[in-house]
Parts: C-alpha cells; structure tokens; sequence
C-alpha cells in the first residue's frame, strides 16, 4: 500500500498544484475528494501554463487515472468548459472519472450564492459565488442531486423540477431576485448528463481496488487546512472538509488505508477575503511578496493578503492534519530580504498563545511574536539539491522543522518540475 495525501497547511493557494503533478509522476491514480471548481491549481510544464479546477492535476501525466471523488460538488458546465480548455491545449482527458455519488451544481446555486453572498453587506465571507456552499447546504439538507440521478433522466426531471420551484420562491421571496427558468435548466443538463456519461463511474470502488493492489495513489488536496468548515477561521471558511480526514469520506475509503499526509506552505503565509490574519504585512514586505510570487488567485483573480510565516498556524495544522511531511514552496520569492521574520507564538495581552485559537475575536487581538532570521541574497532557482542552498536558506528550512516537528521533505524553488528538490521519497 502506498498512499499519499496532500493537504494545504495554510488557507490555500500553497502552490498543491506544482507538488501534485510533480507527484502524480509516479502515481497510478489521482483523487480530489472535495470542493468543487471554487478551487484552482496552477501547473507549469516547459513553457506551458496549465489553470485546473476541477480536475486533478495528474491529468497531465497520461498514465494516471483522475478521479473526481463523491465528496466533490460537481458543477458540470464548468467541467465541460474546463475539457475544452486543456484538451485545445493538448491534454487527453479519457482517463478522468467522475463519482456516481458526486452532488451537482445548478444555476439556482449560484444565483443563491451570489445574492445571499451581496445580502451580508459588510459581512461578506468571500464566497467565490460557483454555487458552492449552498449545494453543501442542499447536500446535508438531503434535497441535493447526486451524478447518479442526473443520468436517469426520469428520476432527474422529477427531483430537479422540484427543486427550481422550492429555490425560485427562495429567490424571488426572499431575496427579491428574477426566478430560474425551469425548462431551460432541465433541458441543458440533459444535455450535460449525456456529454458527461463516459466518465461517470462507481469511484468508491476505483480508489481501493487501487489501493488492495498496492498501486501509488495520490490523494489531491483543495483549499486548505484554515479552511475546513469544522477546525479553520469559521465563517471564512470554505463548505467542506480540505484536511485529511476529508479524504476517507470524501472518496470512501477507510482511514487505515492513508499512510503519508504531505502538508504544502509557503515559505511566508497569504490569505484571501476576510478575517484575521496575525503575521500580514500592509505595507511594502508585503506588496513586495506579492509582486515577486505572483500572489493573485487562480480561480478569481484577487489580489492576496501577504505576510511572514506563521508557525503557531502550521502546527495546529500539522496537529489536525497528522502530518508526516511538509513540502515548502516559493522559497525564492524570500530572495533577496535582508532580514526574514517567522511568527513563533502570538501575544494577546500579558499572555503567549501557542495554540490556534478559535475564537476570530480573539485571534484578532493576537500580535505575532517575531524570531528574525538573516536572508540571503544569491539565486536559488537552479539549486537542485538541498546542500545547494545558500546556509541562510537552509537554517530558514531548519528552524521551520524545529518550530513544527515535521520534516521538510520538498522544497520548491521556481514555478517548473525541475525547479523541487526531493530530500526524502514520499511513496513507500
């Protein structure tokens, strides 16, 4: 059995992608078990540029099968749209398979998303507004539409022409919006269901036939760990679960069978939306981060929050998560700072808090107790080895180890495959 996990240690847009594609190299089988296409992922490859959503970033290695998992919101238009793109670009996209337990998106999740996302005013959480909290919502409701039922169309039309006419009132009543037009959703995911049809599958018993025969399976994080709707900055979370444990429900699989968690960061620490965010630099640290790792998401554009490397966070994440490794991504864009501050504990008052809390209103009072490190200056994108490294770059690496008792067995240092140096195998 060789089975890995990797899950986002921070609040996202860690750089998953490149360490996914770049692990997906060895891997029979690629898994995304949750979110939906409010996620993206950036994969680089020679000169080619690739911005994946739904699908798992193995799709770039034809040899993989790609799985889109039964804890995924599925939003088929996007999907389509999303094929289109890559395969124009070159990619085959026969070996995806989508579960037949998956829920889908509708129109009437996004206009929800959207109208109730605008009715919070100042309150906004910052819902990328695909629909995909409220098909969460209908999914634990027990009112969703799995892929199951969109491929019998008898049994699609009657649950689907209920559900228009129970979220038309809510549109219309509630939030004083134009209702949904029910024959035109109906007839455009029919036509969804018979493009989609190919690659519709029983993924649950995909995912541990691959695992009882001892085959390398990758399990794709989204998101990440602050994140998760049960243990991250709630409300400003995402509706699922992007820490390890989402993996066993969200591909049917048992916990016993997950043997290596790889939790992606950043050499500093970023955040989208709202909400507190303890180490941010609003000033020129930060701009100058941003500018020098592209620090604009994938999926929406926003610029990010920047700030310096948070270890109370990453710990808790490693806690949560049950960590074996970590994988540090973007260590270049560090380049060049003279000084190189990392949060070690968080000061609220007279007190020094070591754990994460989960009070927002108290980690909003918390300031960062700082650790300065001095930087390093020399180019470190065509460092191939971890010896490599300029001895600065390398006590960084070390004191990140110490401060979260988890081994940094990857370490990005540009956007291409060959620019990660692999200082431990992580398949068993």
């Amino acid at each position: 059995m060789s089975t890995v996990v990797i899950v986002g240690a921070q609040w996202g847009d860690e750089g998953k992608g490149k360490i996914i594609d770049y692990l997906a190299g060895e891997a029979d089988v690629v898994v995304r078990a949750q979110g939906g296409n409010n996620a993206g992922h950036t994969v680089v490859v020679g000169d080619k540029k690739y911005a994946l959503h739904l699908i798992p970033s193995g799709i770039l290695n034809p040899k993989t099968v790609n799985i889109i998992g039964n804890g995924v919101v599925f939003d088929p238009e996007g999907f389509l749209k999303e094929v289109e793109k890559i395969e124009a670009q070159g990619v085959c996209t026969e070996n995806i398979k989508i579960s037949d337990r998956a829920h889908v998106i509708f129109p009437y999740h996004k206009v929800i998303d959207a109208l109730a996302e605008d009715s919070r005013g100042e309150e906004m959480i910052g819902t990328t507004k695909k629909g995909i909290g409220p098909c969460y919502m209908d999914k634990v409701e027990r009112s969703g539409i799995r892929i199951c039922d969109l491929m019998n169309r008898e049994v699609f039309i009657d649950k689907v022409s209920k559900q228009i006419d129970k979220k038309n009132e809510i549109i219309e009543k509630i939030y004083g919006g134009e209702k949904l037009n029910k024959q035109e959703i109906i007839d455009q995911y029919l036509g969804y269901a018979e493009q989609i049809r190919k690659y519709v599958e029983d993924t649950t018993v995909v995912v541990y036939e691959a695992v009882k025969a001892d085959k390398k399976v990758l399990f794709e994080g989204a998101q990440g760990t602050l994140l998760d709707v049960d243990l991250g900055t709630y409300p400003y979370v995402t509706s699922s679960h992007p820490i390890s444990g989402g993996f066993t429900v969200g591909s049917g699989i048992g916990p016993n069978m997950i043997q290596e968690v790889v939790g992606v960061i950043k050499a500093y620490t970023t955040r989208v939306g709202k909400g507190p965010f303890v180490t941010e630099q609003d000033n020129e640290i930060g701009n100058r981060i941003r500018i020098a790792g592209n620090e604009f998401g994938t999926t929406t554009g926003r610029p990010r929050r920047c700030g310096w490397f948070d270890a109370v966070m990453v710990r808790y994440a490693a806690r949560i998560n049950g960590l074996t490794a970590l994988s540090m991504m973007l260590l270049d864009v560090l380049t060049g700072f003279e000084q190189i501050s990392i949060c070690t504990g968080y000061k609220l008052g007279d007190k020094v808090i070591e754990h994460f809390p989960a009070c927002l209103e108290t980690l909003a009072e918390c300031e960062p107790i700082y650790e300065t490190m001095a930087g390093w200056s020399e180019d470190i994108t065509q460092c191939t080895t971890y010896e490599d490294l300029p001895e600065n770059a390398r006590k960084y690496i070390k004191r990140i180890e110490e401060l979260i008792d988890v081994p940094v067995k990857i370490i990005s240092v540009g956007p291409g495959r060959n620019q990660t140096i692999i200082r431990e195998k992580i398949y068993r």
